[in-house]
């Protein structure tokens, strides 16, 4: 191939380049204006602070459809940390399951293994892009698991395969999740999630909702000392004040202003419906796309296990075969690096322990409009970086 037979640059440019899976994307029209009414300078123990911080809490488990008598707080060290206070507290109680197959979900499984050391761990893996067999969990344990796999692009499709009437807890990393993908509450146990993906919000804030079976186990006492970040529970049982906006640690009150403004734009888009609809019609015009592409392939292989919010390419590799084996990764760097010097899509390259490929967010806080826009700017990129190694080997 030569620079000649290149298909023309593209014109029409995506009026927003944020594609990253995290953060992610701010709402379409944000402005720093969205600010203003920002808590700053006060306590967040204030009335007001309190009011504002039980305001996220409100309003998200209203547009979730959060069950009545479940706890839903603001924790620190976003999703992450919430997963960690609830592993730390309750794992090792009962005999526990772990799903993992992409890194988040294989860093639950090393925790509860090798960091907590629980005796009667089984982890339920498969390679990124699939999923675990779901059949083979027992739901007389506790069962850990991630509804969306962010570095791999594999979702769990439906919870059907959750029991109703079970022994055990299940623990549900949502975080990519939330907001863009129907949750069956009723067979969950412990839900987090962050706002900086579905959302887009700011970083460093988890959310961690309880069911009543959840905040019973927990009133029975830790398996293990816990630090004071770590503690939900104290003497007379669950510490309440934290599930109504008295958090463990000190608040960014200018995250939690951006919060509130994203959740007010999400009840304006209709709420988990609305939002669910603007990422599938993400996911369906990559679909297209890659139907018709010569050289993107999608990760996840299966249509019913494809998340619509993180998007995940490989590189088809008719081209790669006379090149050496390293070829398809510094490949999809080049792409990514392209694009991102051309200022059309920012943050796309694969997760560091991923395969090699992109990465797209297709959240609703991303527009299709742009989606729609990006794909030319894929193929164009491909095509110049396939010229170049085809012709550094020849």
């Amino acid at each position: 191939m030569t620079i000649a037979a290149l298909p023309p640059r593209p014109t029409l440019r995506p009026a927003c380049a944020h594609f990253s899976s995290g953060p992610c994307a701010k709402r379409p029209g944000w402005s720093l204006d969205a600010l203003s009414g920002a808590l700053l300078g006060r306590s967040h123990r204030s009335p007001e602070g309190r009011a504002k911080l039980a305001e996220v809490i409100d309003r998200s488990a209203a547009l979730l459809g959060m069950p009545d008598g479940w706890r839903l707080g603001i924790v620190p060290a976003s999703d992450t940390g919430a997963v960690e206070m609830v592993l730390w507290a309750l794992a090792g109680t009962r005999g526990i399951d772990v799903l993992s197959f992409e890194s988040f979900s294989a860093t639950w499984a090393q925790d509860l293994t090798d960091v907590l050391a629980v005796d009667d761990v089984r982890v339920l893996t498969a390679p990124y892009g699939a999923l675990p067999d779901l059949g083979a969990l027992d739901f007389s344990r506790d069962v850990v698991l991630t509804w969306n796999g962010t570095t791999s692009g594999v979702r769990i499709p439906d919870g059907d395969f959750i029991p109703a009437d079970r022994d055990g807890l299940v623990i549900c990393d949502a975080t990519s999740a939330a907001f863009v993908m129907d949750l069956p509450w009723e067979k969950l146990d412990v839900v987090t999630w962050s706002w900086q993906k579905a959302l887009g919000g700011e970083a460093a804030h988890g959310m961690l909702a309880l069911s009543p079976r959840a905040v019973a186990r927990l009133e029975q006492g830790a398996p293990r000392p816990l630090p004071k970040i770590f503690r939900l529970t104290a003497a007379k049982g669950l510490i309440e004040g934290i599930f109504r906006g008295d958090t463990i640690n000190t608040p960014s009150m200018l995250c939690v202003e951006d919060a509130l403004d994203s959740l007010r734009w999400a009840e304006r888009e209709g709420g988990v419906r609305g939002l669910a609809a603007r990422s599938a019609a993400n996911l369906r015009t990559i679909e297209d796309w890659v139907e018709t592409s010569d050289w993107a392939r999608f990760l996840a292989t299966d249509p019913a296990l494809r998340s619509c919010t993180s998007i995940c390419l490989t590189i088809g590799a008719d081209w790669f075969i006379a090149l050496d084996p390293s070829a398809q990764a510094k490949a999809a760097k080049a792409i990514a690096t392209l694009l991102e010097q051309e200022g059309v899509a920012l943050d796309i390259a694969s997760y560091r322990d991923a395969p090699a490929g992109l990465r797209l967010w297709g959240g609703a806080t991303v527009e299709q409009a742009d989606i729609a826009a990006l794909l030319p700017w894929l193929d164009w990129a491909h095509a110049t970086v396939r010229a170049r190694y085809t012709a550094a080997a020849a």
